[in-house]
C-alpha cells in the first residue's frame, strides 16, 4: 500500500480552537489517518498520512473550518507509514515566532510562483533567505541562499534586527519547507518596515515537485517532519543525508 501524505496550513481566525479537537481527533481515528496537527487561534498547521480517501476526507473536514476553504495543501506519497500515531494539539501559536501583533492572513508578503523562483535566485539584487533551522539547512538549499544559522524559527527576529542593515537596497526573498514559515516571517519583515519582500509559494516542497530537476536551483534533499527524513526532486523519498 501507498500512502497519502498531506502537508497543511492555513492561518484563519479561530474563537475556540479547543472546541475543533475532539472532531478532527475522532474523524482522523475512523479514517485511520495518522500525524500531527497544531490548532491555535491563529488557525491550522499539520502533516498527515493515510489512504487517499482517508485524507481527502480529512481536508474536506478541515477546509470547512472557518476561514479555511482556501487550505494550502501539498501531497507526496511514502512506502510505509510515517507516523506512529495521531496527534492533535492546542497552540499559542501555529509556528512559533514570539513576535506579537502578526497578523500573516493580513500582512504576508507577495507571493512568486516556483515556476519564476530561478529569476530571483539568479538576480545579484536579490538576496535568498532560508527561514529554516541550521539543521535543516544541513540537508540543502537553494544556490547562494542565507543561512541565519538559527536553532529554532523563534530566534529569527533577533537574527534579522542584527543582520538588517546588510540588506539595504536589495530584494528579500525568503522560502522555508512548506510555506508557513514564510507566511510569518515575511509578515515580521513588514512590520520592521521592509518593503521590498516576497516569498516562495508553497514553499521547497512546491519547487521541489514543479521544476523540473534538470532546471533546478536547488541543492540537496528537504528535510521533512516524519519518518521518510527527506524528500528530493518529485517529492520523491531520500531519508537520511549521506
Amino acid at each position: 500500500m501507498t500512502f497519502t501524505v498531506a502537508a497543511l496550513y492555513r492561518f484563519a481566525p479561530f474563537d475556540d480552537p479547543a472546541a475543533l479537537r475532539q472532531p478532527l481527533i475522532d474523524l482522523c481515528a475512523e479514517h485511520g489517518v495518522k500525524g500531527m496537527v497544531l490548532l491555535a487561534r491563529e488557525g491550522v498547521n499539520g502533516t498527515i498520512a493515510g489512504s487517499a480517501e482517508g485524507i481527502a476526507a480529512v481536508i474536506d473536514h478541515i477546509r470547512a473550518l472557518p476561514g479555511c476553504a482556501e487550505l494550502d495543501v501539498k501531497y507526496s506519497t511514502a512506502a510505509a507509514m510515517p507516523f506512529q500515531r495521531m496527534k492533535v494539539r492546542i497552540k499559542k501559536e501555529i509556528v512559533t515566532l514570539k513576535v506579537s501583533g502578526l497578523d500573516p492572513a493580513r500582512d504576508a508578503a507577495p507571493y512568486v510562483n516556483p515556476a519564476d523562483w530561478n529569476a530571483l535566485v539568479d538576480d545579484p539584487d536579490t538576496v535568498l533567505i532560508d527561514t529554516r533551522n541550521g539543521f535543516e539547512v544541513g540537508y540543502g538549499s537553494f544556490d547562494g541562499a542565507v543561512d541565519p544559522a538559527t536553532k529554532s524559527f523563534g530566534e529569527f527576529p533577533d537574527w534579522w534586527r542584527a543582520n538588517a542593515d546588510k540588506f539595504a537596497g536589495k530584494r528579500v526573498a525568503m522560502f522555508c519547507t512548506g510555506g508557513i514559515r514564510c507566511e510569518k516571517s515575511t509578515a515580521f519583515l513588514r512590520s520592521e518596515g521592509v518593503e521590498d519582500v516576497v516569498h516562495l509559494k508553497g514553499g521547497i516542497l512546491a519547487y521541489l515537485e514543479q521544476v523540473p530537476a534538470e532546471e533546478s536551483r536547488w541543492h540537496g534533499s528537504c528535510f521533512v517532519f516524519d519518518e521518510r527524513v527527506s524528500v528530493g526532486h518529485g517529492l520523491v523519498e531520500m531519508g537520511e543525508k549521506e
